[in-house]
This record gives C-alpha cells, structure tokens and sequence, in this order.
C-alpha cells in the first residue's frame, strides 16, 4: 500500500476542506492518505481579527517525515498567483531532503484556491510545480478524463493543472468547494495514489529482473 501525504495550509478554511477530500480519493484507490498542515506565520490577534479558521485539527507535519511518503499532494490558497509565504517557508527548509535527493522519482502534485474565478489558480499551481521538478518528483495533475473540468453549466474550479476552489461568493462571503470542486479534488488524490501505486509496482519489477 503506497503511502500518500496531503500537504495544506488554510486561512479560511477552503483548502482544508479540498485536502480531506483529495485525502478521500487517494484511500478510495487503495493508497493509505494522510493530512497534514504545514505551521503557521500569522500571529493568533491577527488570524482572530482577519476571521482565521482556527480550528483546524490537522497535525503540523515535519520536514523530515515527507521522504517517508511514496506520493506529496500540496495545497496552498493563492497569494498574487502564487503559494502563501506558510507553503513557501515550509518549502524551503527542505535544503536537506534536496541534497539527499530523498524526493526523487516520488509523486508530487497541487491544488488551490482563489478568491475569484479568475485570480491565478493556473499560476500558482504551475509555478509550485517548478519546485516540485527541483525536488526531483513526477508531476501528476487533474487530466480532462475528471470530466468535471468541461462543465459549462456552472462557474467552477480545476484545470489540467490540478484541482481548484473559489473562495469569494462575489457579494464578500466566503463560498464553500462546489460539489465539482469536491469531486476534482478526490480525482486528483485516485490519480495520484495509482500513479504512485503503478511507480511502486515498476520499481519492484525491475528490481526483481536485476536479481
């Protein structure tokens, strides 16, 4: 059983909401998923006062804990296009894990959230993946077999790229993930556990071909 790490930060509660459910698809494909939130910058009157979701109960991982995972599933709320400083800080103290190559050829993906429709879900998702090629791992995105991403009925998340929330209701509430929403998330975390269960499975083929 492949080991899959959702990895989130969350200020309003919309990407935590997307994590469980990638988490979800990843265990309905036979992966063992888990949630995990990386620390948080704000200081707590802040948070308080900007409307935080503060109870969030997911553990804070570690950097060391993520080579343990066959597959890293990344979900980050979009900051002028591109991760929050949280993901980001949590990224960059992985100098070690890098020079070990210790997340080389395991899977990595993301997914997002925006405040509107058009408020760079495409950019922030890309531009996370240039980290992920500098860790070394095999990107998996949200392909179009999600048929979820060629709705024209209603205004949605998700692209090739990974799976995506709108966060502003468009009157200045806060909208909750779309059923679609919800469902690309867990088709992201299927395809990501197969791609890495598929990967798992080749390894130990070719292993057993050399012996």
């Amino acid at each position: 059983m492949v080991k899959v790490l959702v990895l989130y930060y969350s200020s309003y509660g919309h990407v935590e909401a997307m994590a469980h459910e990638v988490a979800t698809g990843a265990r309905e494909a036979g992966a063992e998923a888990t949630v995990k939130r990386v620390p948080e910058l704000v200081p707590p009157q802040v948070r308080a006062d900007a409307g935080y979701k503060l109870d969030q109960p997911a553990e804070i991982a570690s950097v060391e804990e993520l080579a343990g995972y066959d597959a890293i599933v990344f979900g980050t709320p979009t900051r002028f296009g591109t991760m929050a400083a949280q993901m980001k800080n949590f990224i960059d103290r992985l100098g070690g894990v890098w020079s070990r190559d210790a997340l080389v050829g395991k899977v990595g993906s993301v997914f997002t959230s925006t405040g509107s429709q058009h408020g760079g879900q495409e950019a922030t998702v890309l531009t996370t993946h240039v980290v992920l090629l500098h860790l070394g791992m095999v990107v998996v995105g949200l392909p179009y077999t999600f048929k979820g991403q060629s709705r024209m009925d209603e205004v949605s998340g998700c692209s090739p790229y990974g799976a995506s929330t709108i966060a502003d209701d468009g009157h200045g509430g806060h909208r909750a993930p779309s059923a679609n929403e919800r469902a690309g998330a867990r088709f992201q975390g299927a395809h990501v556990a197969r791609t890495a269960q598929a990967l798992a499975y080749g390894r130990r083929h070719l292993a057993g071909a050399r012996m």
